[in-house]
């Protein structure tokens, strides 16, 4: 089995256990597969855990590192213990083995509950993939590193901890009955696929190779133009980042070319508190699809022209000049709809929906010329 046919079951497999979670398995494991870095925020008993430490295990040879974080947790649990026979050559090292420094992927549970000093490793360890370990500076192999938590930071000292996990998805309970009642009834799977190291790391190198059309670049600079207009201000290197971010996202889905509607995962990285989601998700639909919006609503403008020319008229003459007029606005309708058409494939983006709204328009307006 190939091993993007491998990835497409992982992550059927995991649609199965996660019920309601498809956008956050498909956002992991494309963030996973570009090495950024992935935080979970929801209520105790979400699945949190259970999620992160599934798509962590499921590359088979990647080391493996999983802990719960507290107030009262010591360098020594992260990092490791130091060593004797370094403090007796007057160098102060630590132990990796088997601890986040050689860890392929990570997972910390309440990963904001650490104190400073802790934090500012992990920081080091996530952003520049180094590690300071006595006279040394260490090259890490962190991929990802998935963080979950219960409620976002406030303190200001936890902002750049909080900053360098690309993708942010909220978690709530299951909301469908019918899913919930799945969930109870569901049984631990028998068996679980995973894909070794090296297969994993050819699918990246697939990943690097995804198209990233002009007209993308262009839609990411008009949604942060969008979004600054309504002060939701995301850094340049969130931007940045995202761009493998999406290319990973288009081959998840079976791609080779990153496409418009690959944007929408954006919704995941560009707020901060919150309370911007929403307003994140309606700037990137209204910026990307606001435009079938409005042919649905020029279609709904031509049914009602039609119906007013179908109406019951007094006479004949009152009814062809109602179908005149109407036949005369539904024209301009349709140089409307041809104008959004042309401006759709221009930019690069689908007009499938633009087109079939068109054929429903053209014949209405048919029906109403063979009145005539």
């Amino acid at each position: 089995m190939s091993g993007r046919d491998l990835l497409a079951r992982i992550r059927e497999e995991l649609g199965g256990i996660f019920l309601e979670r498809g956008e956050l398995i498909d956002a992991s494991l494309a963030a996973l597969l570009a090495g950024q870095h992935v935080l979970i925020i929801g209520p105790p008993g979400t699945g949190k855990s259970m999620l992160a430490d599934e798509l962590c295990r499921r590359v088979h040879g990647a080391s493996y590192f999983q802990w719960l974080l507290t107030k009262f947790t010591t360098p020594e649990e992260l990092f490791g213990a130091v060593s004797l026979a370094s403090l007796e050559r007057d160098d102060y090292r630590r132990v990796t083995s088997h601890k986040l420094p050689e860890a392929h992927i990570a997972f910390l549970d309440e990963v904001f509950k650490a104190n400073s000093s802790i934090l500012n490793a992990i920081l080091t360890v996530m952003n520049e993939r180094h590690f300071h370990n006595g006279r040394e500076v260490l090259d890490v192999p962190l991929i990802s590193l998935f963080g979950a938590s219960n409620e976002l930071p406030e303190e200001d000292e936890l902002q750049a901890l909080y900053d360098r996990f690309l993708v942010r998805y909220s978690v709530g309970y299951i909301s469908e009955e019918f899913r919930f009642l799945k969930m109870l009834e569901a049984r631990p799977a028998s068996q679980r696929s995973t894909m070794t190291l090296e297969q994993f790391a050819e699918l990246r190198r697939h990943v690097a190779r995804v198209e990233l059309p002009g007209h993308v670049y262009r839609s990411i600079a008009d949604i942060r133009r969008d979004l600054g207009r309504k002060q939701i201000v995301a850094s340049d290197r969130r931007y940045r980042q995202s761009l493998p971010l999406l290319q990973a996202y288009a081959f998840l889905q079976g791609r080779d070319r990153v496409e418009e509607q690959d944007l929408f995962l954006l919704e995941h990285v560009l707020w901060r508190d919150p309370a911007e989601r929403t307003e994140v998700r309606s700037t990137i639909h209204e910026l990307l699809r606001g435009y079938e919006d409005e042919v649905k609503e020029l279609l709904f403008q031509t049914q009602e022209l039609r119906d007013y020319a179908h109406r019951q008229w007094e006479n004949t003459d009152l009814r062809s000049r109602a179908v005149v007029e109407a036949h005369t606005k539904i024209r301009h309708i349709l140089t409307r709809v041809n104008g959004i058409l042309e401006e759709a494939r221009t930019g690069g983006r689908p007009v499938d929906t633009v087109e079939a709204v068109k054929g429903e328009i053209e014949a209405i307006q048919q029906r109403m010329l063979e009145v005539l």
